[in-house]
């Protein structure tokens, strides 16, 4: 492990962050509030720790970068980016200690949503704007738009790309891992402009459109506002976010093939349609549960029940109504799509549907050979078999899941927290969503959570972004050793 050439990447990583803290300050300057101290203290410190560590290991480079080192620039890369894009929560008064601002700005880097504010229009606009754009820039990774720019560096990207991109089988949309990151990146913006234009057209403020724009894209959830989307109350704001949200929970390598005239990439993918048939399933179940029980008209009840399913299935947590008041069955199908989650290679968390699906396949593999135990079976995806590797992973992730949600659980009961808010909370951290059940709902916070909690799920945050393996595997002594 070449930790001086992990930590000059760090330092350009920093670089970067310092350089989009710009952004929040031109913010914080057009609008004259009190921001402008804070994030010009953070862009200060950000540029000054991430020249040292660039500069003084400005030596250390390599044309290859092993896997090891990948997954330690991706772990140390998130980590150390997360504690310097708390420092403008930390220097403004509305943030009483460093656990509330880390915790807002793993929750914003994660894409996670989940806040410990109780008035967040109180904020000054240029730390509104900076908290709706660490998410944005989460959202597709801070790393892989670094992969761009790192080939110039005289590094290679490969690994890091493996690391970051949320799928069992990262596949490159191009030879070199460059382009595949530009690619990507401008996919990305064109359908992030887009929304931005359809909200702007719709009633929102600039300042709003742009805002939900950079934490609709992300699967993020932030709001400028205390009621979240419900402060708009309006039918055509939330066909517009419905629709994003489906977007951004998509394999964004489907947007790619589609923008160069292959929209039927969207049905022959098997995830796509698995993912869109169970957000219309859900739908459909959900709104004929809240019918009548809780809308008198069926009009409200697909139009709330859609925009919350698709809200917590992509792991984005924009809310629109106070779920805790609807029935058992319906807030039980929102609890377990949490874990689920949105397609892999989206900017949604959760277990992901690709990961559900090979894990139902080889199930119904296991009890089709307890009839035919002399048959050989492959399980495939499209069509293509899945190698035992794969399989093997995809398993072995979901079990580390369960396993951590469990622990995690626990120990947050053990600090006092009730059954219901506790298991929320922690799946909706790891499942990066925001608002949980509980005490945790959607129309509360996280600012009541013990400091020891806020920090467990600060972890449950990282776990659920860097695909749990990127962490935990820190915690092997092996991981170490040369």
């Amino acid at each position: 492990m070449r930790w001086k050439f992990v930590a000059n990447i760090t330092g350009f990583l920093l670089l970067f962050l310092g350089a989009a803290m710009i952004i929040p300050l031109i913010c914080g300057l057009i609008y004259q509030d009190s921001s402008i101290i804070p994030v010009l203290k953070s862009f200060a410190i950000t540029i000054c720790a991430g020249s040292l560590l660039f500069i003084f290991f400005k030596n250390e480079k390599a044309e290859i970068i092993t896997q090891r080192e990948g997954i330690a620039i991706v772990a140390f890369g998130w980590i150390s980016i997360c504690i310097l894009g708390a420092l403008p929560f930390y220097f403004d008064h509305h943030f009483k200690s460093l656990t509330d601002a880390l915790f807002e700005s793993v929750s914003g880097f994660t894409t996670t949503g989940s806040s410990i504010l109780s008035n967040i229009e109180g904020l000054p606009r240029g730390l509104l704007f900076w908290r709706s754009f660490i998410q944005w820039i989460g959202g597709m990774g801070i790393i892989l738009l670094s992969i761009a720019i790192l080939p110039f560096l005289g590094v290679g990207g490969m690994q890091l790309y493996k690391a970051e991109v949320p799928t069992p089988v990262p596949d490159k949309l191009k030879p070199r891992i460059r382009e595949t990151a530009i690619l990507l990146w401008k996919v990305y913006l064109l359908i992030s402009i887009l929304e931005c234009f359809l909200l702007y057209i719709g009633g929102m403020t600039l300042f709003n459109a742009l805002c939900h724009t950079f934490t609709t894209m992300p699967t993020g959830g932030f709001s400028t506002k205390n009621n979240s989307m419900a402060y708009f109350n309006s039918v055509y704001i939330d066909s517009v976010i419905i629709f994003f949200m489906l977007v951004a929970g998509i394999n964004f390598a489907l947007h790619y093939q589609m923008l160069k005239g292959k929209p039927l990439m969207f049905w022959k993918d098997p995830e796509c349609r698995f993912f869109l048939g169970l957000v219309f399933f859900l739908i459909l179940i959900i709104s004929f549960n809240i019918y009548k029980t809780v809308y008198i008209q069926m009009g409200e009840a697909v139009r709330f029940g859609a925009f919350q399913v698709v809200s917590i299935i992509t792991t984005t947590g924009y809310a629109t109504e106070d779920y805790e008041k609807w029935p058992a069955m319906s807030q039980i199908i929102l609890m377990l799509c949490m874990f689920i989650g949105a397609s892999a290679g989206s900017t949604g968390g959760g277990m992901k549907c690709l990961r559900i699906m090979l894990c139902i396949k080889y199930c119904y593999k296991e009890l089709f050979l307890l009839i035919h135990p002399r048959l050989i079976i492959h399980i495939k995806l499209g069509g293509k078999p899945v190698s035992e590797d794969v399989i093997k992973s995809v398993l072995g992730f979901l079990a580390l899941y369960i396993i951590l949600f469990a622990i995690c659980s626990v120990l947050l009961a053990g600090m006092g927290i009730d059954l219901v808010t506790s298991f929320s909370a922690v799946a909706s951290a790891m499942g990066n969503i925001g608002p949980g059940l509980g005490s945790v709902g959607p129309m509360d916070n996280y600012a009541h959570i013990p400091i020891l909690g806020k920090w467990l799920l600060i972890w449950c945050m990282l776990l659920g972004r860097l695909e749990i393996f990127t962490v935990i595997i820190l915690l092997v002594p092996e991981f170490w050793k040369k």
